[in-house]
């Protein structure tokens, strides 16, 4: 109830009166069954624009740290993610990978729309980053199709560090749903589900006109964190 009261009443009029986002490909948008929404994830405010402008309910798997404040700042936080259809899932791996999959799974099997960033955290730059196979994996075990979304512009409405986003118009593309049927059944080969992410990751290039960069968005962040603490010390990064 509280989604539609955000969506319909209380946040998303006023949004769309603001940021006035512009959609290509509402066709893709399926009206009814499960699906998987793969974006490319350039601002905090994406998982805000996205089911925006999705008719129906969509749920995001959010960073478990979202949901973990404390006092009435941690509480109101909490309230809002799980109200705007975030689902707190451990990022560390391991048993928390198979949880994170389990709770993806349980949305779709639900009928459901799932929100995914394969790219598994903000680009730190803009550009795309490799894919991690968790989208292959839910989309074999959920039997579902995969439908890539390019978010145009978020960054510079709400870049990394800053919590009132700008005013200006954000766009959304949706492209063809991917069809991933011809390989059920083999959701432990991790050759597959490799082809089956590099494919998704083609489409949101495609879509997007983003730069793809072959590694994994988390590891340039270590690495500009690196460079960083080096230059302070006066030294070399290398």
């Amino acid at each position: 109830m509280f989604y539609w009261l955000l969506k319909t009443v209380i946040l998303g009029p006023v949004l769309k009166l603001l940021f006035r986002p512009w959609v290509e490909g509402e066709e893709h948008i399926p009206a009814e069954g499960p699906a998987i929404f793969a974006s490319n994830h350039l601002s905090f405010s994406d998982s805000i624009f996205l089911p925006l402008v999705v008719p129906r309910k969509m749920t995001f798997l959010a960073k478990a740290d979202y949901f973990k404040g404390v006092g009435l700042k941690g509480r109101l936080t909490r309230a809002f993610f799980r109200g705007a259809g975030q689902l707190p899932v451990d990022r560390s791996g391991g048993k928390a990978s198979n949880a994170a999959l389990e709770a993806g799974l349980k949305v779709l099997r639900a009928g459901d729309l799932l929100g995914l960033y394969p790219e598994g955290t903000r680009s730190p730059d803009g550009r795309l980053y490799k894919g991690k196979t968790g989208v292959a994996r839910m989309a074999l075990e959920g039997g579902v199709p995969v439908i890539p979304v390019a978010m145009v512009g978020t960054d510079k409405v709400q870049p990394t560090g800053r919590i009132i986003p700008k005013v200006m118009r954000v766009g959304i593309k949706v492209g063809e749903p991917l069809d991933f049927s011809r390989y059920a059944g083999m959701e432990d080969d991790r050759f597959v589900l490799r082809s089956i992410t590099d494919e998704v990751m083609y489409a949101l290039m495609e879509l997007s006109g983003q730069e793809y960069v072959d590694m994994y968005a988390a590891q340039m962040k270590d690495r500009l964190l690196r460079a960083r603490k080096a230059k302070g010390r006066g030294e070399s990064a290398d």
